[in-house]
This record gives structure tokens, C-alpha cells and sequence, in this order.
């Protein structure tokens, strides 16, 4: 995986996403590509977002940076059986080159540790760090792994209408997803609500908690949240980052980043633990192991205080 900065000079060719400059410059927009699929998550998409965000990070004319997703939704998550999923996995012509590596030619269990570290785990941590202020331009479903993608950036901004939630636990068996932000963005006892149920949050509900700062009408979105990002980007560059970086190392010294190394670690362990039950089948938890098939769940529900 990219981890040294990106020459911004060099044309690169996206498949999975875009990448936008606007403002002679000081403002770069990266949009998810994969609306077909719900812009979900495969291995080229997240491997093409670390190099634009490192892009972004070496263009000493941006400021500020904007993620954002085409089509009808933000994210649903992780791909979990697109054809770009099953192709990139499979030895041959389509592989990506990050299964033939990076921990993957080690047995189940040890694969899915180093790999789900390089490409679930360390490149959000890596986002969050990025030297640059983030925004997140979210509409839509924000679901599971969606949400490490939002919760990466220094400000999130949402659509009227967006839906906030991780469904793993109640739909694969999983204790949350990879990058485990949820007691420090909903609060302990909203997170385990909220995981214990699979429920929403709304944009208003999210703002209320301190996550989302600004919600604006689905059709005026992207033309609003660049005007935010102008007002970010007045900001001069360095007071810019000292004010990501005091707030970020305050909350590492609460226990952050370490809280979230310990929880990756569970997480790989619920993995195992179905990885042994499925006799090495599936990482998570499947129909045939008694889990809903997460393909026919219902639509989640908004979390509602009156209602069991």
C-alpha cells in the first residue's frame, strides 16, 4: 500500500473514483465512483483513495479536503460479491496486486489480520492523520464501513435525509466494524444500541450528537459544502493543522488510538471465531450458522427511544 506522498504533479487515471480541484486549487474534492454498486468498497477503490488522499496531502496549494460519493448513496459499506470484488480476489489477468501480498499468502486467520491492517485499519487511521483538513460530504446510507470513511475526516457534512448505521453485528455476527470509532462518535451506551440493534441514526440525530456539523438539502449539497470548505480554507495553512493536530492528540491522549488498536484486535478474533465454526468458509457469520441472509434483511430503522 502507498504510504509516501503522491507527486501532484503527475496525471493519474482513477477507475473507481474521481478526483476534482476547485478554487485555482485550494480545494480538492475526491468522489467515490462505484454507484452501480452503491459505491462500495473494494480493494482497487481503497487502494485508489490513499493515493488521492496522499495526492491532496503533497499539493501544497490545497488546503482542503472533500470526500464525497456519486449516485444514490454515500457508501453501503464494504463489497461483499460485486464482480470487481470476486475478480480482484481471483488469480489471473484481474487480480490486484495487493492479494498476492501484504499478508495474503498466509493461512486464513493470518491473512485476514495483515490484511484487513493495511487496507481497513491503518489507511483510515493514516486519513484521519491526513496533513490537510477533511471534510466528508455524505448523503444517503453511511453504513458500516461507510462509516470509517466519514468518521476519518475532520468535519462531516450531511444531506437532509442521510442514514447513519453499522449492521454487522446484527446482519454478519461481527463486533463492529474495523475501525472502531463508535463509543468516542455516538457515545458507549448509543454504540451498543446501536450495534446491538442494527438501528440509524438521521443527519439530525447525528448533529445532535456532536457528529455531523452542517445539514443541507440533498440537491444543493455538493455546491454548499464547498462553500463551507471555502470558509475553512481562510484559514491560514499552519494555524489550519495545529488546530486538527491539538484536538487530534487530545483525544489520543484519552485513550484513542489505543482503544482502537484493541479493538481491531477483537475484531480479527470474531473472525476467527467464524472462520473455525464455517470450517474456514466464511469470516463472518453466514445463514447456514444461523445469522439472517444480510442480502434479504429489511430496511434498517431509524433509532427511536419509544420503541423496543
Amino acid at each position: 500500500m502507498t504510504t509516501v506522498a503522491a507527486d501532484p504533479t503527475t496525471a493519474v487515471t482513477y477507475k473507481y473514483l474521481r478526483y476534482e480541484t476547485h478554487d485555482d486549487g485550494t480545494i480538492a474534492r475526491i468522489v467515490l465512483n462505484r454507484p452501480k454498486y452503491r459505491n462500495a468498497q473494494n480493494r482497487g477503490l481503497l487502494v485508489e483513495l490513499t493515493e488521492a488522499f496522499l495526492r491532496a496531502e503533497a499539493d501544497d496549494t490545497v488546503h482542503v479536503v472533500i470526500l464525497a460519493g456519486d449516485g444514490p448513496v454515500f457508501s453501503s459499506g464494504h463489497d461483499l460479491g460485486s464482480s470487481d470484488y470476486q475478480a480482484e480476489r481471483t488469480p489471473g489477468p484481474d487480480q490486484h496486486w495487493s492479494f498476492t501480498c501484504t499478508g495474503a499468502t498466509h493461512d486464513l486467520v493470518e491473512s485476514r489480520l495483515h490484511q484487513e491492517w493495511h487496507y481497513f485499519y491503518e489507511n483510515t487511521r493514516r486519513w484521519r492523520n491526513l496533513r490537510k483538513i477533511t471534510i466528508a460530504q455524505v448523503h444517503g446510507n453511511v453504513f458500516s464501513a461507510a462509516l470509517m470513511l466519514t468518521w476519518a475526516c475532520d468535519l462531516i457534512v450531511a444531506a437532509e435525509g442521510t442514514q447513519f448505521a453499522d449492521v454487522v453485528a446484527t446482519r454478519l455476527g461481527m463486533c463492529g466494524v474495523e475501525y472502531f470509532g463508535h463509543p468516542w462518535e455516538f457515545g458507549p451506551r448509543k454504540a451498543k444500541e446501536l450495534l446491538l440493534t442494527g438501528d440509524c441514526l438521521d443527519a439530525e440525530d447525528a448533529r445532535a450528537l456532536g457528529m455531523v456539523s452542517k445539514i443541507f438539502p440533498a440537491d444543493e449539497l455538493g455546491d454548499r459544502t464547498l462553500e463551507f470548505a471555502r470558509r475553512i480554507a481562510q484559514v491560514p495553512t499552519m494555524a489550519a493543522l495545529l488546530v486538527k493536530e491539538s484536538v487530534n492528540q487530545s483525544q489520543d491522549a484519552m485513550g484513542f488510538s489505543t482503544a482502537l488498536d484493541a479493538c481491531f484486535t477483537i475484531h480479527q478474533l470474531n473472525h476467527a471465531q467464524w472462520t473455525h465454526l464455517s470450517g474456514g468458509k466464511s469470516p463472518v457469520g453466514t445463514p447456514e450458522l444461523g445469522l439472517p441472509d444480510w442480502k434479504t434483511a429489511p430496511p434498517v430503522q431509524r433509532v427511536d427511544p419509544y420503541r423496543p
